[in-house]
């Protein structure tokens, strides 16, 4: 499909604005000793409209009602839960919605400078629960809800997850924007509005990981605006010719696809600010052909239109395929370029020269994902602007803020450039003369950029060796662009996200250009999860103990989690140590309802709870966690029965997807469900070892699992996690760590003491010495670890099930073990042997689980929030009044 449309016109709204009028006799005018006058009545009833709505029971109860007739248009004698739900939904919609406007206000009239985060997840969970508590209504609308007939705890349950992410990357982001809008910095978030998510996870009789489509959108979503009037033209193919030798070209023909708006508020915690998530929709430029229709051919007719909208249909489609390949690139420009047209748009409302992007805008890179936008605004300012070359690259590069996730090679986007030509022909070209060293490394002072440059060959003359490990091009058939290199060379400063990763970030993947361009250009900021969520919504039994033993309003601690440290002198305190056991048992009992509930198998509550809950994939060695399972299992068989009582008794629970591709990931998952079968029918042994796959993990049923856990498992092979933060959750809620040196492991150890935490494994440096150990001078692994290799022979033997079909998965142990599960085996049981020994000390498990909440102060989204904006976007807090 060819277009005529002027290329200037594209990534801009494809709409004109309207002249806009405020509501004249409604705000205040001043006199000329400017004091405020009110309008036709009186200031007392003018200043309650603005201030918003009544929030006493009483008002709460109509506006319930109210939406239930004139939003739902339904009576209120003929309501189900759902509807319930959607109605309560609507009603704390419209408090956040004068909250949301009062802040864009305050915004617009102060003009600060704002930061963006780029996230192709933002992983958000249920809504209303989280709105009820930072709006601080829980209480009003639970009682509000009862007097209409209903419980609040039925209608939150009605509530489905918003599909917007996978892991531990989308979390990050969604506790991010909850931390930005508590601490009153103005930060919006971006991203695609997935019509159905990743995926919905079943199992088969067989235990194989099925996906579904996950029809999160089934209903209506009461926490999204539809902002139709902001759309934006992208642009795909096409042709892009050189205009002249200034770097400027013109892209035009190819595809164009329409990214319309949709806005999330996100609600501050004890504050009024609201900031918000920004999620883009793909639909045709022009849907359906009447002409192909007519003409019969059908197919034809809709083509344009579901080209379209599968852009937006499915976050992380298999890019195994080729088809798969072109559609993940496609969604990553298309939320890149709507993003970047939609913040350009804001900034230029404020009447600037373009040079002073940098000063009014923080763009920040969640992972490699958004990285086109740093051609993408190139493209901007070369073609459209009009900008020479070197002032266009020293406003990207003063603009972006690039963080790393991972130092795992194959986890490194890369793109084959023939694919980037065909799709995005402009920002390949941008690509190679950012190659060709006109702009490369160019200092990040606009004032110096047109006068100081400095190449790499300059620097480290004819070492070549170091010019291809740098090249944004990795040579190959095809040849591809590393993503990475495009991040760190286009953003003003880089970050790892744990003091461990991001000293590997600098010493591994990223070392030359370290040496480069100097070490300042590369920090630390180590993760943090918000306390709201993740204490006190999930876990709100220990968050009433905790502001009742601090003598503290839970606003306080909530937003300076170190006041925590004021349980330590309480661990002493036979009573609050009854009461926080306690608590722990109910909310293992809760997690036990929920199994019965899903699943109709029942849970022994007087057992230790283990649990590990992440994506499916080797480095994070679940495979290492079942093993250990069917390790403990054969140990047990093989004892008496007057042996067995003494045992700890324990309920092991897994959760998390893998993806679809991901065949031994998948594998995995199958092992843990057919072991679970067999060891929860044993006779001998169900009584002191029970194992349970929670199927379809969500945010929902992490805050179920989370406060139950008495040792929480994370054991990725040491170098490979960069930070996690599921780590962080299990602990601030008491539950103990089990887990390698790595990652924010090592940061969480600092703080609680390592008496608190049961460490095992090879270090980070040893890592690759046993590899090439491996590679080289290969051990047989029935001399190396016996236990392991039992282990291994028992599945093969068919123990729990064919054991031909789990080869492929126990080969990677036994031919090559990348993750070194074999060299950390026998230390990861004796670690879990160690947990059993504390855990048989029931007072002092208590005390460890006290001082473990009570020193997470440093693991606060807040604090990891303030550090990014002091420490890298230079943005201030905007405090929101009426």
């Amino acid at each position: 499909m060819t277009s005529t449309i002027d290329p200037k016109t594209i990534g801009r709204p494809t709409r004109p604005r309207r002249h806009v009028r405020s509501l004249t006799g409604f705000l205040p005018e001043k006199d000329a000793a400017g004091k405020e006058k009110w309008p036709r009545g009186d200031e007392k009833e003018w200043r309650s409209a603005l201030r918003g709505l009544d929030t006493d029971v009483g008002s709460i109860t109509k506006s319930v009602v109210h939406h239930v007739q004139t939003s739902l248009a339904r009576q209120p004698h003929n309501l189900d839960d759902l509807g319930a739900y959607q109605a309560a939904a609507l009603s704390v919609r419209d408090n956040l919605i004068l909250n949301w406007n009062e802040t864009q206000l305050q915004y617009t009239r102060k003009a600060p400078k704002r930061a963006y985060y780029l996230s192709l997840e933002f992983l958000m969970g249920r809504t209303l629960d989280n709105a009820l508590l930072n709006l601080g209504l829980k209480d009003e609308y639970k009682d509000g809800i009862k007097r209409l007939g209903f419980s609040i705890e039925d209608i939150l349950e009605q509530e489905r997850d918003a599909a917007l992410g996978n892991g531990g990357l989308g979390r990050l982001a969604a506790c991010y924007l909850d931390s930005s809008a508590s601490q009153e910095l103005p930060l919006w978030g971006y991203g695609l509005r997935y019509k159905y998510g990743i995926f919905q996870q079943l199992i088969s009789p067989e235990g194989n990981q099925l996906e579904a489509p996950d029809p999160w959108l089934e209903h209506q979503n009461p926490w999204e605006l539809p902002r139709l009037d902001v759309v934006y033209d992208v642009r795909f193919y096409g042709q892009a010719e050189r205009l002249d030798g200034k770097g400027r070209a013109q892209w035009t023909g190819g595809q164009e696809v329409l990214a319309i708006a949709y806005d999330v508020m996100i609600p501050g915690y004890g504050t009024q600010t609201t900031n918000n998530l920004r999620l883009w929709e793909s639909r045709p430029k022009r849907g359906f052909d009447l002409n192909s229709f007519n003409a019969g051919n059908y197919e034809g007719a809709v083509e344009s239109s579901n080209s379209a909208e599968a852009i937006t249909s499915v976050l992380y489609p298999n890019d195994h395929t080729t088809f798969g390949k072109e559609l993940r690139l496609k969604q990553q420009y298309f939320w890149t370029a709507a993003s970047l047209a939609d913040i350009l748009r804001r900034f230029k409302n404020l009447d600037k020269p373009i040079t002073e992007f940098p000063e009014y805008a923080a763009i920040q890179l969640n992972d490699t994902h958004p990285t086109l936008a740093i051609p993408e605004l190139m493209r901007v300012l070369i073609d459209e602007e009009e900008l020479d070359w070197n002032t266009a690259w020293g406003i990207v590069t003063n603009t972006f803020f690039y963080t790393n996730h991972t130092v795992l090679p194959e986890a490194l986007e890369k793109w084959p450039v023939p694919l980037i030509e065909h799709v995005l022909p402009r920002h390949m070209q941008i690509i190679y003369d950012i190659v060709s060293l006109r702009s490369f490394f160019l200092t990040r002072t606009l004032s110096d950029a047109s006068s100081s440059r400095t190449s790499v060959e300059r620097k480290f003359p004819h070492d070549r060796e170091r010019l291809a490990r740098m090249s944004l091009i990795e040579e190959g058939q095809p040849k591809q662009v590393r993503m990475a290199h495009l991040a760190c060379i286009g953003s003003r400063k880089v970050n790892g996200v744990a003091e461990l990763h991001s000293d590997l970030v600098r010493t591994t993947i990223l070392k030359d250009f370290v040496e480069f361009e100097g070490i300042s250009k590369f920090g630390n900021v180590t993760n943090g999860i918000t306390p709201r969520r993740w204490l006190d919504q999930c876990n709100p039994e220990l968050s009433a103990l905790i502001s009742k033993t601090l003598k503290l309003d839970k606003t306080v601690w909530l937003k300076d989690l170190t006041k925590l440290e004021g349980l330590l002198p309480f661990t002493e305190d036979k009573a609050f140590c009854k009461e926080w056991a306690a608590i722990k048992q109910r909310n293992k009992e809760r997690l036990a309802h929920h199994v019965e509930l899903t699943l109709g198998l029942k849970v022994n509550t007087n057992a230790l709870f283990d649990v590990q809950i992440k994506r499916l994939h080797e480095y994070k060695r679940q495979t290492l966690n079942i093993l250990g399972v069917i390790h403990r299992y054969l140990t047990l068989k093989n004892m008496t029965p007057a042996k067995r009582k003494k045992v700890v008794n324990r309920v092991v629970f897994f959760a998390g997807k893998a993806a679809p591709a991901y065949y031994i990931a998948k594998l995995t998952i199958r092992l843990i469900v057919n072991v679970a079968r067999i060891i929860n029918a044993d006779p001998d042994t169900k009584d002191h070892l029970t194992l349970y796959f929670l199927p379809d993990y969500s945010v929902s049923l992490a805050e179920v699992l989370i406060p139950a856990s008495n040792i929480s498992q994370h054991i990725s092979t040491a170098g490979t996690e960069a930070s996690g933060t599921s780590n962080m959750k299990f602990c601030l809620n008491g539950g103990l760590l089990l887990g390698t040196v790595d990652g924010a492991n090592i940061e969480i150890a600092e703080e609680v003491g390592e008496s608190n935490v049961f460490f095992f494994g090879h270090l980070t440096p040893a890592v690759e010495d046993l590899r090439f150990q491996h590679l080289y001078h290969p051990v047989p692994l029935e001399q190396k670890c016996p236990a392991l290799a039992h282990v291994l022979n028992q599945v093969s033997a068919g123990l729990f099930g064919d054991g031909h079909v789990y080869e492929p998965l126990l080969n990677t142990v036994r031919q090559g073990d990348y993750y070194l599960l074999s060299d950390d085996f026998d230390s990861y049981i004796a670690a879990l042997g160690m947990v059993d020994e504390a855990y048989s000390d029931s007072e002092e498990w208590v005390k460890k689980s006290i001082r473990t909440t009570a020193k997470m102060g440093k693991f606060s989204s807040d604090r990891a929030i303030n550090e990014y904006a002091e420490s890298y976007w230079n943005i201030e807090k905007v405090p929101v009044t009426k």
